[in-house]
């Protein structure tokens, strides 16, 4: 079974006019994300995947064009929304906001794409609402059922949607949270949409927004499981090519940078909003369809780039040591993006259960619980989970009081100390 696939076709429109227009350093296919096959070799595990991001020259979407198996991906997927930091709270205030807002009935369908445990659905639940979750990872998904929300071990396909509205009826309400960047082919997920969703329904989805991205350097949000970036310009045309219709956006802070959008079916009731003509304004304005916009990308990553070396030389000609912090896929990103896969010696994470190494091409970077930050203390930790240092940084106070540092690495680099150790620069 392969690995991964390259894709020659825009994932949005079929063209086969694609430019890369940010170059990036090549990093495995296979990430702290998912359980790699029997199947697959080490060789295979720790191959580097060119990662770059292209854009289509016909609509504009952005995408990177090698994508894993999804079979292999998503079948055994280990990440559960419930461990991310403030992700369950943030879904019970979108629930309540998306009730009141689009008036939904209180015994309406609620399904949801790429459910994972279900935490998101339980909150509508909650509300009175029946749910349904539909998500691929067969022990995850049979965890959400047994916990009380029903999940289809399935991928979301058109096919199976006309089954569950046979079996169901539609859906008042479909939601997808940080999953349909993940969809390949798109136009069967909106096929699906379109097959499943009531007359009066609406689509809500959340994904990172691609110009957030570009402007925010959130480089670790860049992965072959993220196979696109979206633009809104592109998806109006998208969506409009499968009877459906996006009328409204709201900008939303998770991943660093997100827009939280709305769909029906072409023809229905609820006007095209002002501040979705906005951003589509924002998007021609800013230039979002040309190559400067993204060259601002390419010139502060090598500034970053050159900064973390900097550092990490100025610290081993002190004799002491380098370590990282957070073992994810953002971590398997940033590691050749920075160049540092050779220079960590160790990495740590908080959460049980994590692989006791991470490996990708040349490099072995041994895993370890925090107690032992303090215990090994070395002159610098690079945050690879950087969105958590505040957290990060009060867990490992006694690091910081005895002379440690931590490296913020994105959006632009920072350094956190504890403000009465004394430290040598």
């Amino acid at each position: 079974m392969k690995l991964y696939e390259r894709r020659a076709q825009c994932v949005l429109c079929g063209s086969p006019e694609l430019t890369e227009v940010v170059p990036l350093e090549p990093m495995p296919i296979a990430t702290p994300n998912f359980h790699v096959s029997a199947n697959s070799s080490d060789a295979a595990f720790r191959e580097g995947v060119p990662l770059g991001i292209h854009q289509c020259c016909a609509c504009g979407h952005l995408q990177v064009i090698y994508f894993g198996n999804p079979e292999l991906q998503y079948r055994d997927y280990v990440y559960t929304t419930s461990i991310s930091l403030g992700l369950p709270e943030h879904f019970r205030t979108y629930a309540a906001e998306i009730v009141a807002q689009l008036n939904l009935p209180a015994d309406g369908l609620v399904v949801e794409l790429g459910s994972n445990d279900g935490t998101l659905l339980r909150a509508f639940a909650e509300r009175g609402m029946r749910v349904l979750g539909v998500d691929p990872a067969r022990r995850i998904a049979e965890a959400a059922t047994a916990a009380g929300i029903p999940t289809v071990p399935e991928f979301f396909t058109a096919a199976l949607c006309e089954r569950l509205a046979g079996e169901h009826g539609r859906a008042a309400l479909l939601v997808a949270n940080n999953v349909v960047a993940n969809v390949e082919p798109m136009g069967d997920l909106a096929d699906g949409v379109a097959a499943l969703l009531a007359a009066d329904g609406v689509f809500v989805f959340e994904t990172q927004y691609g110009a957030d991205v570009i402007e925010h350097n959130l480089l670790d949000t860049v992965y072959h499981e993220h196979i696109s970036y979206f633009l809104l310009t592109p998806l109006v045309a998208f969506f409009a090519a499968h009877g459906l219709e996006l009328f409204d956006v709201v900008r939303v802070p998770t991943k660093g940078g997100s827009f939280r959008a709305f769909v029906q079916r072409a023809g229905a009731a609820r006007p095209l909003t002002a501040r979705l003509r906005e951003l589509l304004d924002r998007e021609a304005r800013e230039g979002m369809f040309a190559q400067p916009f993204y060259d601002r990308l390419t010139r502060e990553l090598a500034e970053i780039r050159a900064e973390l070396r900097a550092l990490v030389d100025a610290t081993r000609a002190r004799g002491q040591g380098v370590a990282g912090y957070g073992v994810s896929v953002g971590t398997t990103t940033l590691l050749p993006q920075f160049g540092l896969e050779r220079d960590i010696d160790f990495l740590v994470d908080d959460a049980p259960g994590k692989a006791p190494e991470l490996a990708g091409p040349g490099y072995t970077i041994p895993v370890v619980g925090r107690e032992e930050l303090a215990r090994r203390q070395p002159g610098i930790t690079i945050v690879f989970a950087w969105r958590y240092i505040d957290p990060i940084a009060a867990n490992n106070a006694a690091y910081l009081k005895a002379g440690g540092v931590f490296v913020v690495p994105l959006p632009r680099v920072t350094l956190r100390r504890d403000p009465a150790a004394v430290t040598v620069s």
